[in-house]
């Protein structure tokens, strides 16, 4: 023991030694390297362009591994399911499927009311899809199933294609159920089937990246106005109140109008029931709250909720005493798979579409949560074809469209869920209860029903908490949640989807166009450039001026990229070039004035030597006056070609067309750098653009550099034929500093001021 004390404070001064030592040689350390434009990065790097085989001759390679490979992406369920470690996740998994399934089947039931269609369709809704899940899905905790947002789209589907009006019979003008209830189901399963397909097509074609349209802020403000759909759709089971079917814009404020009619009518039995199992079920989450940290598996409200009220509608008679509506016959056993109607195809290829993409958005946007936190990697595309594959299966055995559920995905992982065994286990539950045990729940009561689905609206409901969220941090996002709440309230839930994505991918261009532009100065001692307006310290580099963009350079934006960086150069590039160009035309005019008088000249010089020549026979005098005038004309002739080859060679003079020469002002700077590290792409009118920008400011006697050009711009510029004669890669550089020392160490007629750059 006394030897390793001994030896720790001799290592310790070792350690602060080697410490001291590494950070003088760190301060001592100084990077110098010379200058790159992009011919000399090119050769420096040996930059090639890539070429590869194309991707369609592996497609067609066949051997047992890739079989393997293709099988296990196909079926994961084969990949993890051999190495499932039974002694260390099955009771967990055991215990999660169970406290899923207790939720899933009063959400299953009070979900088909939302869908218009009998209860025991929800629970078929939540057998079939979720083993189908089971065996293709990547997501090992997302919970499959009824979920309220689907269930009202597919509400106001069947609620509008097969209204109650349509089916009244004659003799007493009662609805006639049966039929309306056939033709709602063939409509949901038909429309299950639509879903599925189009899932699946998407997910073939790797089309997962679709859902990065849907972004955070959209997707939680259509939810959050499906929640507000759905309160109001269940207004009419809480008061017993029997409403117009309403579709198409303006439905959702229609139907709030006829609740508010039709108050005065509301039964009192099924007001009160509503009301009791809203606080039962309010009180039992508080306590689990509560009580969280102290009980293996939450208390199931729901369960319990529709167990005790089952009991008093059969003890007391809540529907043959004081009106209540129960949920009515539920038939034991499964239903054979049926064909869907294909001539209902066209009826809903439009809802179908819109469905599909909430589906996937939902389940794809939980599924990487889950995926993120415990550590393995959903595949999206996987994931299309899994939830296309529930819904198209599904619809074929009566089922309606389904997604996953936030409440049941939550519950299934805080349960120790580890796979989507539980899921099975869950789905398994539920056979048993439609086989064996759903007929029990005749005598429910819908008031029931539609008080569980308003208590678990909290979660979404609880989404306005946004608004100030997003106050605070990005208005801009703010203005997609609040637009996407707006149209989705006013127009309905597939025209406020569609209203959605159209606004926010103009947002997108409207962004593009509205980037930050600023004139770039050079930070002291150092090689980096920052906006001189933000940065007090930076200065701009006397004789060359650096202007950056925060948005790539494209069709949108190309003209209003041009005219903000005429206008941060602080020159009148356009009117300067005007007024040089007349400047020049001026001089050409009195050119040709100038050469034309001399012609005239020289024609009346040849016409009087004409005539003394024939004078010359006359006297002497005569003879003397003529050769007079002739000598004079010689001398006249002479002085004006003079004067004409004066003026050609100062036309033809290099610095006759200067800025200087012709009493124009020259701009305080000779030299442009364009960064454009911001360039992820360029098009025709990019280049076009920047081509454009070259030949102005060289027609003002500044010379254009560019800097910081990925490798993909670079190709797409030399694909557009941007380089030429006048424009070369040399004009190209690897970084702004490069562009400044190489502008600076250009030789100038008219030297600016003192060079402060430093080369690092």
């Amino acid at each position: 023991m006394g030897l390793s004390e001994a030896s720790r404070p001799r290592d310790t001064h070792i350690l602060l030694a080697t410490t001291e030592a590494m950070e003088l040689r760190r301060r001592d350390y100084h990077v110098e390297r010379p200058l790159l434009n992009q011919e000399q990065l090119e050769q420096l790097g040996h930059w090639g362009s890539v070429t590869g085989a194309p991707k369609w001759r592996t497609w067609f390679q066949c051997s047992h591994a890739r079989a393997r490979a293709l099988l296990f992406r196909c079926l994961p369920v084969l990949a993890w399911l051999p190495q499932y470690p039974v002694r260390d996740w099955l009771l967990g998994d055991l215990l999660s499927g169970l406290s899923v399934a207790i939720m899933q089947l009063p959400q299953g039931l009070a979900y088909a009311l939302l869908a218009g269609l009998p209860p025991v369709f929800g629970l078929y809704s939540s057998f079939y899809p979720v083993f189908i899940y089971f065996l293709f899905g990547t997501s090992r905790h997302i919970s499959v199933g009824t979920f309220a947002v689907m269930s009202v789209m597919v509400g106001s589907v069947t609620e509008s294609l097969a209204p109650d009006e349509a089916f009244l019979q004659t003799s007493n003008s009662t609805v006639d159920q049966v039929a309306r209830d056939a033709t709602r189901v063939q409509l949901a399963s038909t429309l299950s089937v639509l879903v599925g397909l189009f899932q699946v097509g998407l997910g073939l074609v790797h089309f997962g990246f679709v859902v990065t349209y849907l972004s955070e802020p959209l997707v939680r403000g259509y939810t959050t106005a499906a929640s507000i759909q759905v309160f109001v759709s269940q207004l009419k089971y809480v008061f017993g109140l029997r409403l117009s079917n309403f579709s198409g814009p303006l439905s959702l404020i229609y139907t709030v109008l006829e609740v508010c009619q039709k108050l005065p009518q509301a039964v009192v039995g099924t007001v009160v029931t509503a009301i009791v199992a809203g606080v039962v079920l309010v009180l039992v989450k508080l306590l689990n709250g509560k009580l969280q940290r102290h009980l293996p598996l939450p208390i199931p409200g729901e369960l319990l909720t529709l167990i005790g009220a089952t009991g008093i509608s059969y003890g007391v008679g809540l529907k043959r005493r004081f009106g209540v509506d129960v949920v009515g016959n539920i038939p034991a056993g499964l239903v054979p798979p049926v064909a869907p109607n294909l001539q209902l195809f066209v009826k809903l290829v439009g809802n179908a579409f819109a469905i599909a993409i909430v589906g996937f958005a939902i389940a794809i946007s939980l599924g990487k949560i889950f995926g993120l936190r415990h550590g393995y990697r959903v595949d999206s595309n996987q994931e299309l074809v899994a939830l296309g594959l529930s819904n198209l299966i599904g619809g074929i055995f009566r089922c309606f469209p389904v997604s996953c559920s936030m409440s049941r995905s939550l519950v299934q992982e805080s349960t120790g869920g580890n796979t989507q065994v539980a899921g099975a286990i869950s789905s398994l539950f539920i056979l048993i209860i439609i086989v064996k045990l759903g007929e029990l729940f005749q005598d429910l009561p819908k008031a029931v029903l539609a008080a569980t689905i308003i208590v678990n609206l909290k979660g979404m409901l609880m989404q306005f908490t946004d608004i100030c969220s997003l106050w605070k941090a990005n208005r801009v996002d703010l203005l997609i949640w609040l637009v996407t709440f707006v149209a989705t309230i006013l127009l309905n839930l597939d025209l406020g989807l569609a209203v959605a994505v159209a606004f926010s991918l103009l947002l997108v261009v409207v962004r593009t166009q509205l980037p930050h532009y600023c004139v770039l100065g050079q930070v002291p001692d150092t090689d980096i450039y920052r906006d001189v307006a933000e940065y007090s310290e930076a200065r701009e580099v006397p004789g060359v001026k650096v202007f950056r963009s925060s948005a790539t350079v494209y069709f949108a934006n190309a003209e209003l990229y041009s005219d903000a960086l005429k206008r941060r150069c602080g020159v009148d590039v356009d009117q300067l070039i005007s007024r040089k160009k007349k400047l020049l035309r001026k001089q050409e005019l009195k050119l040709k004035q100038l050469q034309k008088k001399l012609q005239k000249q020289g024609a009346a010089s040849k016409g009087t030597s004409v005539s003394a020549n024939v004078n010359t026979s006359d006297g002497d005098i005569e003879s003397n006056n003529v050769e007079g005038s002739k000598a004079q004309q010689v001398s006249t002739e002479n002085e004006l070609e003079d004067t004409a080859a004066s003026g050609q060679e100062e036309a033809k003079a290099p610095d006759a067309s200067t800025l200087r020469a012709l009493g124009l002002p020259q701009p305080d700077f000779h030299s442009l750098v364009l960064d454009l590290g911001a360039l992820s792409f360029v098009d025709t009118v990019c280049v076009k653009s920047l081509k454009n920008i070259f030949r102005d400011f060289r027609e003002i006697e500044v010379e254009v550099y560019m800097a910081a050009c990925h490798t993909p711009v670079v190709t797409q510029l030399e694909a557009g034929h941007f380089f030429d004669a006048s424009i070369t890669k040399q004009h190209l550089f690897a970084s702004v500093h490069d562009a400044v020392i190489f502008a600076l160490q250009q030789p100038r007629a008219n030297p600016v001021g003192p060079v402060l750059v430093t080369k690092l």
